[in-house]
């Protein structure tokens, strides 16, 4: 929506979103966490690994779409919001790879447990360069505090394109 004009403004995540020829503003680094049914042995584990959960023959992860819409290939379900995510993984049917600061949408029924492996994801403000309602070189934006990130006063990141 951003790339056609639909909209002016978008939070975006790296390494996610492909943000070439956009300015942007980062406003939280974070860890993922690895979401699990409360009931399954794991559950009870302080830390994971990638490989702790993609070999897990009765909790497959989740498959989120790539970029051009396509999903990898592999058992786990496709998996187009968090609502769908969160009824599968307290069905006990998935397991999920999620920014720690998703928690706050989790049920009785999940885990979260850190991935110590996994790459950190930057939540980012973008912003088509023409924009005139946005940021201009030099100035900065103030995001909203996250719980669990820094919050605070950002300098925006002009795109090189």
């Amino acid at each position: 929506m951003l790339r056609d004009g639909r909209a002016d403004v978008a939070l975006m995540q790296c390494p996610f979103d492909a943000l070439a020829g956009f300015d942007t503003e980062e406003v939280l680094t974070e860890q993922q966490v690895a979401i699990v049914p409360a009931g399954h042995p794991l559950a009870t584990r302080t830390s994971l690994t990638m490989a702790d959960i993609s070999d897990l023959a009765d909790l497959p992860v989740a498959r989120w779409p790539r970029q051009d819409g396509t999903y990898e290939p592999g058992p786990g379900p496709e998996i187009h919001d968090l609502s769908q995510l969160a009824q599968l993984i307290a069905l006990g049917h998935t397991v999920g790879v999620i920014c720690a600061s998703a928690r706050s949408w989790l049920w009785s029924a999940h885990v979260a447990i850190p991935l110590t492996d996994s790459p950190h994801v930057t939540t980012v403000l973008a912003w088509p360069p023409h924009s005139r309602s946005l940021p201009s070189p030099g100035s900065s934006v103030r995001p909203p505090s996250c719980s669990g990130g820094r919050g605070g006063l950002f300098q925006p990141q002009r795109s090189a394109a």
